[in-house]
């Protein structure tokens, strides 16, 4: 379980960014690719956030190994992997919600000091021998609360430590940084298990986080750019939430990445006991194979640039999940070190590859003022089916054993890619989710409080009945704008007396949400409204009312 999960993996551009004017990335090898390294806040923040990483997967390796040799089933080596992985799915959504809304600098810092104190306990009763099955899996429960209200602010700091015209390199080298770790991390972990044992290197961990925190004590945070007071916990979820269900390009994205990661947790999930058990490899080894699991990726991050202009996006899907479902079968056929570590290397290298581009599409698809929450969807999404994955492999494992386990997860994987012909990826780049420049402010004479609601507001066309087919697509596109956006009721009304007169209705739930409507507005938000009114005939332009609900009754007091 990682403190700062990487859910970019070098390839993604954060949301609201400007596009290169020639439409390329700067390489990870170019100079430009390290120029957010001479920012101090961030060198400072990378090197602190490496070597903690280094500590997490370090803890991982142990973890996973202290569980197969204190209780060796299947199904209690796979709940390590379940345990680290059901918070962050179970609190992606409010954790996403506050991010958005709270200083994401103070989450960072309590998280951390939190999963610091969770580690120490844990080297502390590892060392004095009162750990148990059950006390383990607790703990890592405790360490993953922590990590999983701290994941999506940190996903969501990165623009505030660089500018703009950096975010690109600076979530590359993040992700470089990441994989480095996940690399180095579980060959030291296995090394250190022979040599001063888990205990120890439990600690050592908890040690890792205070240079996190002590660069993040340092940094003063940029104050937020709204003018309108900030969103309230449960209703900064239900926008989130509407927001996903109106965009069916995220909503493909989620259902892909799902089905992937079930299938391909049984890997992780079943690897200590299949190292233990049926290679008859020690922690130095196995750590060895976790460790090739990251070369692989850190292999595919230096080669995604050069693959993402060969392959599309469903190519890359389709590629890199038959070659994990094959690298599965390996394993399960080929008890042997070397082989192993070559299968697992390519296993690597696939999932990097496909996660990055299922992340990169999320992030080119999210607006800033919602990005932490679209995130946390995304992690909820990701870490559910980890959670549930494992779960279930080491069911099937303890049922059928590991070798039959793997095998059901390579058929499973290929079957799962049944799923594009419904679901298709696509790329975000070509959206402008810049905030648009000319937001505006809603225009009337009685102003209502901010609390005041329902608000509705109409918008009057008048539209050529030639231009109807080209005007209901564009209405369609406006749908999917206003519902995102707050609306949570949207319809369009033709006037019986005039059939040119086609009036579109929407409700917000209260006034202060309608202002933040405009303020949401990005360019690309931008040009499908302009393209629907392009369509209006009126001498005018198109008549825009508010409304807000008045009660008819009064509510009497009672003495």
């Amino acid at each position: 379980m990682a403190k700062n999960i990487d859910l970019n993996n070098g390839r993604g551009q954060a949301p609201g960014d400007p596009q290169k004017q020639n439409g390329t990335k700067p390489a990870l090898g170019s100079a430009s690719a390290y120029a957010p390294l001479k920012n101090k806040i961030f060198s400072e923040l990378w090197i602190s956030n490496f070597a903690s990483n280094v500590g997490t997967w370090m803890q991982n390796t142990a973890m996973a190994w202290l569980m197969a040799t204190i209780a060796p089933s299947a199904i209690m080596v796979s709940l390590v992997q379940t345990a680290s992985s059901f918070p962050v799915f179970l609190l992606a959504m409010p954790a996403g919600a506050l991010a958005d809304v709270v200083d994401r600098r103070r989450i960072i810092i309590t998280t951390q000091i939190w999963m610091g104190i969770a580690a120490a306990l844990l080297g502390v009763l590892t060392l004095f021998n009162l750990i148990s099955p059950w006390m383990l899996l607790f703990l890592v429960l405790v360490l993953s609360l922590g990590n999983a209200v701290n994941a999506p602010a940190w996903q969501a700091i990165i623009p505030e430590l660089v500018p703009r015209s950096e975010i690109q390199q600076a979530v590359a080298l993040n992700s470089a940084g990441f994989n480095l770790a996940r690399a180095v991390g579980p060959a030291l972990g296995g090394f250190l298990l022979v040599a001063i044992g888990a205990g120890t290197t439990f600690l050592i961990n908890a040690a890792s986080f205070l240079g996190v925190i002590f660069v993040l004590f340092l940094w003063q945070s940029p104050p937020r750019e709204s003018v309108l007071p900030a969103e309230r916990m449960m209703g900064a979820m239900r926008t989130g939430i509407r927001f996903v269900r109106y965009a069916p390009a995220l909503q493909a994205v989620f259902i892909r990445a799902f089905l992937f990661v079930v299938c391909a947790s049984s890997q992780s999930a079943l690897l200590p006991l299949y190292a233990r058990d049926l290679l008859k490899a020690g922690p130095g080894e196995y750590g060895l194979l976790l460790g090739s699991f990251g070369l692989g990726a850190v292999a595919a991050a230096a080669a995604l640039p050069i693959i993402g202009r060969k392959l599309t996006i469903n190519a890359l899907a389709l590629v890199t999940t038959l070659v994990f479902a094959a690298s599965l079968s390996v394993i399960a056929v080929f008890h042997i070190l070397t082989i192993d570590f070559f299968a697992i290397f390519l296993s690597g290298s696939c999932w990097l590859a496909l996660l990055s581009n299922f992340n990169s599409s999320v992030q080119s698809m999210s607006p800033a003022w919602v990005r932490g929450r679209c995130l946390a969807v995304y992690m909820m999404i990701f870490f559910g089916g980890m959670a549930g994955g494992s779960f279930l492999w080491g069911a099937i494992a303890h049922w059928i054993g590991i070798p039959g386990a793997l095998h059901a997860s390579a058929a499973s994987l290929a079957l799962g890619l049944l799923s594009a012909f419904r679901f298709k990826l696509i790329s975000g780049g070509r959206l402008d989710l810049n905030p648009s420049p000319h937001r505006s402010v809603p225009a009337v004479i009685l102003e209502p409080q901010s609390e005041e609601g329902p608000v509705m507001v109409t918008v009057e066309y008048v539209i050529d009945p030639d231009d109807w087919n080209e005007f209901r697509a564009a209405m369609r596109r406006l749908r999917r704008v206003r519902l995102r956006g707050g609306a949570f009721r949207w319809t369009v009304f033709m006037d019986l007396n005039d059939p040119r007169i086609y009036r579109e209705i929407f409700l917000v739930e209260f006034w202060l949400e309608h202002l933040r409507q405009h303020e949401r507005q990005t360019v690309a938000d931008r040009e499908i409204r302009e393209r629907v009114a392009s369509f209006h005939k009126g001498e005018a332009p198109p008549v825009v009312r508010h409304l807000i609900a008045r009660p008819l009754t009064e509510t009497r007091k009672r003495w």
